[in-house]
C-alpha cells in the first residue's frame, strides 16, 4: 500500500508549493516541502495549522476509501493535537 500523500497549492506571484507526507514506521510523519522557485526540498520547516488540517481531511477521506489504514488517521490526529499544544 502506498502511504505517500502529496498536494500542491498556489502561493503569491505564480509560485507553487508542494507538500509531501510519508508515514515512517508506526509513529513518524515525515513532512517535505518544495516551492517552485527553490531548487531543493525543505525537510526542516514545521507544518502550519492549515497543513495539519488539510492532512487530516485527506487521510480521513483516504481511510474511508480503504486507501489508508486507521492507524495513520489516529497518528495524524495525535500529532496535530501535540503541534497545537506546542504553539
Amino acid at each position: 500500500m502506498k502511504a505517500d500523500i502529496e498536494w500542491t497549492e498556489r502561493l503569491e506571484k505564480r509560485v507553487k508549493r508542494t507538500v509531501r507526507i510519508t508515514f515512517v514506521g508506526h509513529d513518524i510523519i515525515k513532512w517535505q516541502f518544495k516551492r517552485s522557485d527553490e531548487e531543493l526540498w525543505d525537510y526542516d520547516t514545521p507544518p502550519t495549522a492549515e497543513d495539519w488540517e488539510y492532512l487530516e481531511d485527506k487521510v480521513d477521506a483516504l481511510y474511508h476509501r480503504r486507501r489508508q489504514p486507521y492507524k495513520h488517521l489516529e497518528l495524524v490526529r495525535m500529532r496535530r493535537k501535540e503541534a497545537e499544544a506546542a504553539n
